[in-house]
């Protein structure tokens, strides 16, 4: 009798310390819903506001990266991270590229995967899903961030083990995105706002960049001219000097079969200075094949293999032909500095249109990347200042960075903008 009354006490009190534990533990997340706001008041700015509160946020949800990824410029994302640092904040990120895309576009109502790693949602072809595989971010948890009836954005919420987060991970998520979602609406809006007075007050800046740009545009159309005039020289009138003085002064004349060899192969030189200097191809078959013309030249010396896709039906054939050589351009140079300097064993091109309408052209490599290639190397150096001159003289954006190799991204978002330039 006396064991049954010891121990009956002694469940009366784990039952006791337990209901404590829970009341306490149910007093802090309690705490933790109050504090939140008023730590957002204090921050001015969307990281410092992230960090203040990351300690929070971990009490109701433990986590290994936790971010918000807010709409930026259409197509195009940025991400303030608490965690775990990532190249997810490092630079924007392209929305139809984003593993968190469907919630941003309404296709989903939320994301829960047990694995991301293994989740076809998030590591999609194409997507900047990199962070997930290299800090195995396995259960993941995404919903959306409201503002003014819309999506503004995703709350992201990341542990490194598998299978951690359920239904109530979503509640708990979904209920801090409505907290979280109204202060970090108006600091983006501030720093929108901020970044708006920044470009008025660079305007003249750009001015004078594009002024520039124009003049280096000229300076290195002037070297081109020379480079040809040089190749003539030293190449075909070379070869046509020492032709003639054969077939005239020799004292056995050249074969016939001789003279149609050295004079087709005069030929052939002739043939690729002129497509250097005047792209030909463009005009006569328009951009892709152009192109694939260029890519399958590069790939002749190098045994690459490489491959165009064309999904808008032949968009850049109905820019104007300056654009469209300016384009070309950029496209040839970063095939060139893939075939020459990336040690790369593929390259491919894609011309497509992103989420906004906008054109997008991509020139992707799987060689050595930027950080481990020659990218500092003289030439390379000047054939990517080149390709940003040209494309800020058309208004397009230029983006180069590392992805599984190196990518180069031109955006040309206002073609009508473009045709007057």
């Amino acid at each position: 009798m006396a064991a049954t009354a010891i121990l009956r006490v002694s469940m009366a009190t784990i039952r006791a310390d337990q209901r404590m534990s829970e009341t306490a533990e149910h007093s802090a997340a309690e705490e933790v819903w109050v504090r939140v706001p008023a730590l957002l008041c204090r921050e001015r700015t969307i990281q410092s506001a992230l960090d203040a509160i990351a300690g929070d946020i971990a009490r109701i949800v433990p986590y290994t990266h936790a971010d918000l990824c807010l709409f930026d410029t259409p197509g195009w994302v940025v991400s303030h991270e608490v965690g775990i640092s990532t190249y997810w904040s490092e630079r924007r990120t392209r929305l139809d590229c984003s593993p968190v895309r469907d919630v941003l576009t309404g296709a989903l109502p939320y994301m829960l995967t047990d694995n991301a790693m293994n989740d076809p949602r998030q590591t999609f072809d194409g997507a900047c899903c990199e962070p997930i595989y290299r800090h195995e971010l396995r259960s993941r948890v995404h919903v959306p961030l409201y503002g003014m009836g819309r999506v503004i954005g995703t709350f992201n919420i990341s542990h490194h083990e598998a299978n951690r987060y359920a239904s109530t991970t979503l509640e708990l998520a979904t209920r801090l995105s409505g907290l979280l979602a109204p202060a970090f609406q108006a600091l983006h809006i501030d720093a929108s706002l901020c970044r708006m007075q920044r470009t008025r007050a660079e305007t003249q800046a750009r001015e004078e960049g594009l002024r520039r740009g124009s003049l280096q545009l000229t300076q290195t159309l002037e070297q081109e001219r020379q480079r040809i005039g040089m190749d003539l020289h030293d190449q075909t009138l070379a070869e046509l000097t020492r032709l003639l003085r054969e077939v005239d002064g020799s004292d056995l004349p050249l074969s016939r079969e001789m003279l149609v060899e050295r004079l087709a192969n005069c030929i052939d030189d002739l043939r690729g200075i002129i497509e250097t200097a005047s792209p030909k191809l463009l005009d006569l078959f328009g951009f892709t094949h152009a192109v694939r013309d260029h890519l399958e030249r590069a790939a002749e010396s190098d045994g690459l293999q490489v491959d165009i896709t064309d999904t808008t039906e032949g968009a850049p054939d109905q820019l104007p032909s300056t654009v469209r050589t300016a384009l070309y351009r950029i496209v040839q140079e970063a095939i060139n500095n893939a075939a020459r300097h990336a040690r790369a064993g593929r390259i491919w091109v894609n011309v497509m249109r992103n989420f906004g309408g906008a054109l997008w052209i991509t020139v992707r490599d799987d060689g050595c990347g930027l950080d481990r290639g020659n990218y500092r190397e003289h030439s390379r150096s000047c054939g990517l200042d080149h390709m940003r001159t040209r494309a800020r003289l058309i208004a397009a954006e230029l983006d180069v960075f590392d992805e599984a190799g190196t990518c180069v991204s031109i955006t040309l978002s206002s073609p009508d903008v473009a045709g007057r330039t």
